[in-house]
């Protein structure tokens, strides 16, 4: 594996510059073209993406194909389906007199030359993703793939290029060192999932250009056990998340905030469901993810070394292998080293605590990327919605948001910045740039106000005095809102009238001029 060089990326970055200068990528015709060529990209190498995705992380062929292939396929036809929908220009709601006479409209215009940065634990949907995204929304831009999962760097390098249009897109490998380099130069936008620490190196790079960036992060999930929680599912879906890729999954459950009453059940069921998905307790099954590399596996060992918690299930790990077991640690308490951070392993800690005591807890660490929270009570689901912040919720379950249809996905605070997925991902790569028309020539007596010299008497006519419809107590005053409303019905009889008369009006206009 080699990462390329100054020359290398200076080329791949003047070619995807005058791409975008060109207006090339601006073309529905090049966008539609560009996302069929993704669709089959994967298509046609399917085997070899799982198979690379085996060889970086000893994945399952179902779980890199339905994460990392069917994902970004299914992203694909959706976006092709409503690309122009999500990319049509729009016209403010309200219509006050120069809304419509300008015919004020907002388009969606590309914001330039992007730079998307992938991450190594799910390494090919994370890449193809926002690059979906922003070929959707017409920009150009330079992909750097993780350079942790080398196999599936290798193979994004390779086949990027014999689908893509190598002007306007263009792949480069890059380790630390490299990245220095990159992040010297300006983009109009960069995309980066991974962890917190590298982003706030990509952050401070981006704000010596203004460069607008998007976050994609992680946080200290927390998964909150109420006492009304079906605990059979309950367990069924949080052992299942954490077995999913080996816990290494920004939205995993980090750790369990359980009722007391609660916790030798749900712990019970957790150690039934690992049993279940392993194939046996002390089985290690092929089709088990491992962790990435020798690093992260010496970070969670470290930290399962240092914990004042009980292991009570399981806690099998081999170095060589990089194989790590779902792991259950009971009596863990705040401070422990278990929850100093995220974890992005298999480990998953038990503290003890009733729904006031997990709120509080969850409120004083750093917004987590989701909360899970499992009730039966409505009233406990408005509380968290109230009194939390997080970058989404599932309740009852763990990770579904991520997967709701053309909403938003992204996360808060320390949980990363902006959106994407569906058509906030256009707007992510997109600036709304408004344009107006200037009013009829006959409609200058209109606002003469607005040309000097300036009186008082003018400035009332450009801007009449209003009257609130409150008080200086901030009560609504009854009466205003009904004259209110009767203004507001004439306002659209008369946008009516204009409609309907407009070329006698102008026919009028003309006449008195």
């Amino acid at each position: 594996m080699g990462f390329s060089t100054a020359a290398e990326f200076d080329q791949a970055y003047s070619s995807v510059r005058s791409a975008f200068a060109s207006g090339t990528t601006k073309n529905k015709g090049w966008r539609r073209h560009q996302l069929k060529r993704v669709w089959w990209m994967v298509e046609d190498n399917k085997k070899r993406i799982c198979d690379a995705l085996y060889t970086d992380l000893h994945r399952h062929y179902q779980e890199s194909h339905s994460a990392d292939c069917a994902g970004a396929q299914g992203d694909v036809l959706r976006t092709l389906e409503k690309l122009d929908e999500w990319t049509k220009d729009e016209r403010p709601t309200r219509t006050d007199p120069l809304n419509f006479l300008g015919r004020t409209t907002v388009r969606k215009e590309p914001l330039g030359v992007t730079l998307i940065i992938g991450a190594w634990n799910f390494p090919v949907t994370l890449l193809l993703q926002p690059m979906i995204a922003a070929i959707a929304a017409g920009c150009a831009m330079i992909l750097k793939p993780s350079d942790v999962a080398c196999a599936t760097q290798d193979l994004m390098m390779e086949i990027i290029p014999q689908y893509m249009d190598s002007d306007a897109i263009r792949c480069v490998s890059a380790g630390p060192q490299e990245m220095g380099y990159i992040l010297e130069h300006r983009f109009d936008h960069i995309f980066y999932t991974g962890s917190t620490s590298i982003a706030k190196i990509i952050h401070a790079a981006a704000a010596k250009h203004l460069t607008p960036v998007t976050l994609e992060l992680g946080g200290q999930c927390p998964a909150i056990v109420t006492e009304s929680a079906n605990l059979d599912l309950t367990a069924k879906h949080i052992a299942v998340t954490k077995f999913n890729n080996a816990g290494q999954i920004c939205l995993n459950v980090n750790h369990v905030l359980v009722h007391p009453t609660l916790r030798e059940d749900l712990v019970t069921e957790l150690c039934r469901y690992f049993d279940t998905f392993r194939g046996g307790k002390n089985n290690q099954p092929d089709y088990y993810t491992h962790i990435i590399n020798d690093p992260n596996f010496d970070r969670l060992d470290s930290l399962l070394q240092q914990t004042s918690g009980k292991i009570v299930y399981s806690g099998q790990r081999d170095r060589q292998s990089r194989y790590f077991a779902p792991t259950i640690v009971t009596g863990v308490k705040p401070g422990d080293p278990l929850l100093s951070e995220e974890i992005f392993g298999p480990i998953l800690p038990i503290v003890d605590a009733d729904f006031d005591t997990a709120i509080s807890f969850t409120r004083g660490l750093e917004h987590p990327l989701a909360i899970y929270v499992f009730t039966s009570k409505s009233a406990d689901k408005e509380r968290i919605l109230n009194e939390t912040q997080s970058g989404g919720v599932t309740f009852n379950d763990c990770g579904l948001h991520v997967a709701a249809c053309d909403a938003p996905f992204g996360g808060v605070g320390n949980a990363g910045q902006g959106y994407y997925h569906g058509p906030q991902g256009i707007l992510t790569f997109s600036h709304l740039r408004t344009h107006i028309n200037a009013l009829p020539a006959w409609m200058e007596w209109c606002i003469a106000a607005r040309y000097p010299p300036y009186s008082i008497e003018k400035a009332h006519k450009m801007s009449p005095p209003v009257v609130p419809p409150f008080g200086r107590d901030g009560n609504d005053k009854t009466l205003t809102g009904g004259l209110k409303w009767v203004l507001r019905f004439g306002l659209l009889a008369l946008s009516a009238l204009i409609v309907t008369r407009w070329d006698q009006i102008v026919a009028l206009g003309s006449k008195l001029l």
